[in-house]
């Protein structure tokens, strides 16, 4: 323990960085809010974010070790670039996980000599399954928190080949396995996850100490109330969608509904901020629905504006079909939006009825006529989208505030020491 009465930490993170968001942005949020408490926190991370890092942490930036860029980094990424991505993802994400981990053991066995240590955390990758090698240091180990265990809706069997569903089903079966062998989920001091769901995906579901805990939080500071709590009836609803642009969000179903909307009278404008390999195929299809001119494809944006461009939205849309967690519905809400957002996986976890509008992605074929029907009734009931705005608002500062989630990380720190 330090003077300040917390322990000394060290996070064990690779993948860490503020360019992409998702869970890469989990281990660096943890780093700087600790620091900010005067916590003695040290971080490991890859050396390909070293430039993202030191110029976001600034004086902190002595506090962060770097697994180096080593050829066998660059031979297992080229080797696995041919493949589709739950393939690459299973197998050659393992793989580089594998030599991200042995590269940090020399770390932790220095940090943990120098007496710099008192506990590890190691807070990504987020899925349950993935096999730790971080055990065996002589001091506790938190993992997590973590959030997976999701499948496909029923009907939605094109987005994953026969062979990928095959694949993916004997990668767990493997993976379970391998927790069997490389067991620093076992020998952990806690496992942390974000819902039940993760829980029942664990490799080891019965462990003495699994605490429940989402993974995502909100910067309340970042992400501020909307400017158009109420728009003039002569400005079109404002949409947006702010995320990578792959199969898995559905954005095919969003764009159809809002040209259904726009085909029932109701005038649209919807934002997409993002890139990804389906962005060419969305322009074609907008235009092909005849809504070019109501789409701007906004394209990959720093978190700053696109906090800005939430500012002069009416509401976040998210139609994914796979997404365990779904930080952006949290960030919406914290804007003052009511989400429309899929009732299925992490979305589900995060929207009630008083901040937004739930569609089942199942059947399928009537999905985007559902989602056009949650548009509408925000877009016709302007009263009704302001005061989910404001519950959204209010649910986020009472169970998704970063710096609350900062509080319970510290007091499961302190009582695994």
């Amino acid at each position: 323990m330090t003077s300040s009465g917390y322990p000394k930490i060290l996070i064990c993170a690779p993948n860490a960085t503020a360019r992409f968001g998702g869970e890469a942005i989990l281990p660096l949020k943890y780093f700087e809010l600790l620091r900010k408490r005067g916590v003695d926190v040290r971080l490991i991370a890859h050396a390909r974010n070293r430039r993202d890092l030191e110029e976001r942490v600034g004086e902190h930036a002595d506090r962060i070790m770097y697994v180096p860029d080593s050829k066998w980094h660059t031979l297992v990424w080229k080797a696995g670039r041919p493949f589709p991505r739950s393939i690459r993802d299973a197998i050659f994400g393992s793989i580089m996980a594998w030599i991200d981990q042995r590269y940090q053991t020399t770390f932790i066995r220095e940090c943990v000599r120098a007496d710099l240590v008192d506990i590890i955390h190691q807070p990504i990758p987020v899925s349950p399954l993935a096999p730790s090698w971080i055990y065996g240091f002589g001091v506790p180990v938190v993992i997590g928190p973590m959030n997976g265990g999701m499948n496909f809706p029923k009907g939605y069997q094109e987005y994953e080949s026969l062979f990928a569903r095959n694949f993916v089903f004997g990668a767990r079966l493997v993976a379970l396995a391998l927790n069997r062998v490389i067991s620093g989920k076992k020998h952990a001091a806690a496992l942390l996850v974000a819902n039940d769901r993760t829980r029942m995906a664990l490799p080891f579901p019965n462990h003495p100490k699994i605490v429940q805990l989402v993974e995502n939080g909100v910067d309340l500071d970042l992400w501020q109330p909307t400017r158009r709590m109420r728009r003039n009836s002569d400005e079109p609803f404002r949409l947006v969608f702010v995320g990578r642009m792959v199969d898995l969000k559905a954005l095919d179903f969003t764009l159809s509904a809002v040209a259904q909307a726009q085909r029932r009278g109701v005038d649209i404008h919807l934002d997409m901020v993002g890139d990804g390999p389906e962005l060419t195929r969305l322009r074609g299809l907008s235009k092909e629905l005849g809504i070019d001119d109501r789409i701007e494809f906004r394209g990959f944006l720093p978190q700053s504006q696109c906090a800005e461009i939430l500012k002069d939205s009416d509401a976040l849309i998210l139609n994914c079909v796979r997404e365990c967690g779904g930080a952006v519905v949290l960030e919406g809400m914290s804007a003052g939006l009511p989400v429309i957002g899929p009732d299925w996986g992490g979305p589900a976890d995060y929207i009630n009825e008083e901040c937004g509008i739930l569609v089942h992605p199942e059947p399928k074929d009537t999905y985007a006529t559902r989602i056009c029907d949650a548009i509408i009734e925000l877009a016709t009931n302007p009263g009704k989208c302001s005061e989910m705005g404001l519950k959204g608002r209010s649910r986020v500062i009472e169970e998704f505030d970063w710096e609350k989630k900062i509080d319970r990380i510290l007091d499961l720190y302190t009582s695994n020491c």
